[in-house]
């Protein structure tokens, strides 16, 4: 093992995620911080920055290079389809990176689809091709691999299945302002629904656990499984994945979530790729971040 460290930096829309790592992607130390995301954009930064510092200080490491991912598509200049904290679409993320670590090698790039990096070279997809990383969070995404290779598109958005349209009558759809798979099955907006319902604050998690008991809730969680499997096995029709990894948040509700996509998966798709819930659980896209400061992508 060398003597590298590696910093990585995986900007959430509910958490910073911080982590010092080996070259073989090995963590040595980590810690988290809450994004505040309604305080807006600067400040989650100029925190990160200086949460970094610290974790470098405590380890007495300097790094050797840097991986730094966020929702969204990461330019030098903007940071585009990334809603979720006022103010982030006008980031120079890299820049801001820069300028605290000068002359450190720094990499920039989306966290769903550097997440599926990470689990393509040490985790769930090892050895899997085509696969893909079903990122269930805050956010809904995707990602593509072939030949450990991340499919970027001719703009950096493939795999933004969050503006999958639900229905014929979506006919607006990205260029209204919209969504509509993330709204009705990202985390954020089920526990939004599921707070109006229940008539007090529910995260998209506590509501998977009220759905056992609760009649309500059942009714709400079955009818987003229903509709995301639905996208779920389109996906798998069009790219005949060998595997398909599920991360993020909602994979916490695993025991609900995984037989809801494997039933539909089994009965839509003619060749049913293997479904797992990812290795990394919680730490994908930080390791993602890891790999693309190791030169992944």
């Amino acid at each position: 093992m060398s003597d590298n460290r590696i910093l990585g930096i995986d900007f959430g829309g509910t958490k910073v995620a911080l982590g010092l790592a080996d070259d073989d992607g090995n963590l040595l130390a980590a810690c988290r911080l809450d994004t505040d995301a309604q305080a807006g954009a600067d400040q989650v930064v100029v925190r990160a920055l200086a949460g970094a510092r610290s974790l470098l200080t405590e380890a007495g490491a300097v790094p050797t290079a840097i991986g730094v991912v966020s929702p969204g598509i990461v330019l030098p200049e903007e940071i585009l389809l990334a809603p979720n904290v006022p103010g982030w679409e006008q980031l120079h993320l890299a820049e801001l990176v820069a300028a605290e670590f000068p002359a450190v090698p720094i990499s920039v790039g989306t966290d769903a689809k550097a997440a599926a990096l990470a689990e393509w070279r040490w985790g769930a997809l090892a050895g899997t091709d085509p696969a893909v990383f079903l990122s269930l969070g805050t956010g809904i995404a995707a990602a593509v691999l072939v030949g450990g290779r991340v499919l970027t598109g001719a703009n950096g958005a493939a795999g933004e299945i969050g503006y999958n349209l639900l229905s014929p009558q979506d006919t607006g759809g990205f260029a209204s302002g919209a969504a509509p798979l993330e709204e009705a099955v990202g985390g954020r907006g089920l526990g939004g629904r599921a707070s109006g319902l229940l008539g007090r604050p529910v995260t998209a998690g506590e509501l998977f656990a009220l759905a056992k008991e609760n009649a309500e809730a059942k009714e709400l969680v079955t009818a987003a499984l229903d509709e995301l499997s639905m996208h779920v096995a389109n996906l798998a029709i069009m790219v005949d994945p060998q595997r398909i990894a599920v991360g993020g948040g909602l994979v916490r509700s695993a025991d609900v979530l995984l037989p809801a996509l494997a039933s539909r998966l089994a009965h839509a798709v003619p060749f049913p790729p293997e479904l797992v819930a990812a290795r990394f659980d919680q730490d994908a896209a930080l390791l993602g971040a890891i790999a693309l400061a190791l030169g992944d992508q």
